[in-house]
């Protein structure tokens, strides 16, 4: 395990956008001698599970003043320092990493929050205005401040397992926190209590901004009267208004089926050589897609295109594969193969080995530029470097054998996804961490819902077109698919990774996630 850092890593890596030093032993030291200066395109910092005992000077933590001048870590988003041995935060952080938008604490000897995280002079637009995902969960809270509400952007926090009585009324004053967990604490307020344990975010918040109190005798009785009031004018009017108010309700709202509720739930096993060339995969089912209705499956693809340039950084933090999920024999395994064993039929063309497809694409690659007399190169050719020096190559396989994807590259024919494909398997491989791999996978499946609701505001002809047919391919002929109308919510079923002996890696979505995308779609558990 990894004690220190040594000096020099910012001179040496400017360019470094992710630093995972997770489970290691950096603590109580902290980084050592230190990474010897900012480093201004850092995005992703995790020092999760090691034996810190205080935020590092880096970082503005109580062992070093606070920071002057430039941010030295001015594009920071995302912090983890979960499982440590920390008990208080210095003020320098909001400083540091001005465009934090999650930090994660859970795991700790926290005895308050905010506590010292909060500078006394924020500066314009206040502490952390991006922040919008806070976890301490597991520490020792005791009081949760009344400035939290100075965190504008606040959409969702976790704190529970910890040593809360009460909750402050300053929660009700963060505009848009959407979910809050403070379930495992002591909570004096019993009906409070109640409210914590169903999770009812909004109600909680709408106590906690009565003062504790709940509606009066004669507020309920005319909410009642409103309430019958509105009924009966639906029924006059034939439920019209009622159904397109559920139809709108449905456009962007997804339902999580959990493992538990799921007959048939679809397992990826990892085997351990992965561990040295793709370690984190993240994957779950989608269904109640439509992309039968004009361009929809058109607008698909070229979301997936965007995703991969945009938050995947051109496939070096993250890749997305998506598939027909009625074309995919399970159980799954992410595996490694040698570059001339592993096989797959490449999306548009004939099974080929990976070894010469990567040579056929390199080929392709040098034509194109001679063609167009520049250097840059477009489609799977500009994946090529991904790959450089690896001995053994990732790929997902199905129960028959066959690779099915191929990442960073492609995926495969066999499982590609047509006009009438309802519903999908997705996957998100990384060999940066596993955050990015759930980072990505809430951003795919809030697309995919924000397209379902331009396809129903859109009715488009269902009709193809000849170029339409020929993203297609042949149509899938399963009748037995399950057929959803279009104006129910889509539904995601989680899927666990798991080791070669059957034990838990990952489980998606679980109840932390899509808490990034939560503001903007509407989770049922």
């Amino acid at each position: 395990a990894l004690r220190e850092l040594g000096p020099g890593l910012a001179a040496a890596l400017p360019a470094l956008h992710t630093l995972v030093l997770g489970g290691n032993a950096l603590g109580p030291a902290g980084l050592g001698a230190g990474l010897g200066g900012p480093l201004p395109a850092l995005r992703l910092l995790d020092l999760s599970g090691n034996g810190l005992e205080a935020l590092p000077a880096e970082l503005g933590g109580t062992a070093g003043a606070e920071p002057e001048g430039a941010p030295a870590f001015p594009q920071l988003r995302s912090l983890n320092l979960s499982g440590n041995r920390l008990r208080e935060l210095g003020p320098g952080l909001a400083r540091t990493a001005p465009q934090l938008q999650a930090l994660l604490l859970s795991g700790n000897r926290l005895r308050a929050l905010p506590g010292g995280l909060l500078p006394a002079d924020p500066g314009p637009g206040g502490p952390f205005p991006l922040l919008s995902r806070l976890e301490a969960a597991d520490n020792e809270v005791v009081e949760l401040g009344t400035d939290i509400s100075t965190l504008t952007a606040l959409k969702s926090l976790d704190v529970a397992n910890n040593q809360l009585k009460e909750l402050p009324a300053a929660l009700a004053d963060c505009p848009r926190l959407k979910e809050a967990n403070f379930r495992g604490n002591q909570l004096k307020d019993k009906r409070l209590e109640k409210m914590v344990n169903g999770c009812q975010t909004k109600a909680i918040l709408e106590y906690l901004r009565a003062g504790g109190r709940g509606k009066g005798k004669a507020e309920n009785t005319r909410e009642e009267a409103r309430k019958k009031k509105r009924e009966k004018q639906q029924k006059k009017d034939g439920g019209d208004e009622e159904q397109d108010e559920l139809e709108e309700a449905s456009k962007l709202l997804v339902k999580v089926l959990h493992v538990s509720e799921n007959p048939a739930p679809l397992v990826v096993k990892a085997s351990p050589g992965v561990k040295d060339v793709r370690p984190f995969i993240v994957c779950c089912v989608l269904k109640g897609v439509d992309l039968k209705p004009g361009n929809a499956l058109k607008r698909f693809l070229s979301t997936q295109t965007k995703l991969h340039e945009d938050i995947c950084e051109k496939r070096t933090a993250a890749t997305i594969a998506t598939h027909d999920l009625h074309l995919i024999k399970g159980p799954l395994t992410y595996d490694v193969q040698p570059p001339d064993t592993l096989k797959i039929m490449p999306l548009g063309r004939k099974e080929i080995k990976a070894k010469d497809l990567l040579r056929q694409l390199q080929l392709e690659a040098e034509e194109q530029r001679k063609q167009k007399k520049r250097q840059n190169v477009s489609g799977l050719h500009k994946y090529l470097q991904l790959l450089d020096g690896k001995d053994n190559y990732p790929c997902l396989v199905d129960a028959e054998g066959s690779v099915i994807s191929f990442p960073p590259i492609t995926n495969s024919e066999k499982t590609k996804i047509r006009k009438d494909t309802r519903d999908l398997f997705l996957e998100v491989t990384s060999d940066t961490s596993l955050q990015i791999c759930k980072d990505v996978m809430d951003t795919l499946i809030l697309k995919i819902a924000e397209l379902n609701r331009f396809t129903l505001e859109n009715k488009e002809d269902s009709g193809s077109d000849n170029e339409s047919d020929a993203l297609c391919g042949p149509a899938n002929l399963n009748p037995s698919q399950n057929v959803q109308p279009v104006n129910f919510p889509l539904v995601v079923e989680q899927v666990r990774v798991v080791d070669t002996d059957g034990n838990l890696k990952v489980l998606y979505p679980s109840k932390t996630d899509l808490a990034t995308v939560s503001s903007l779609l509407t989770v049922i558990r």
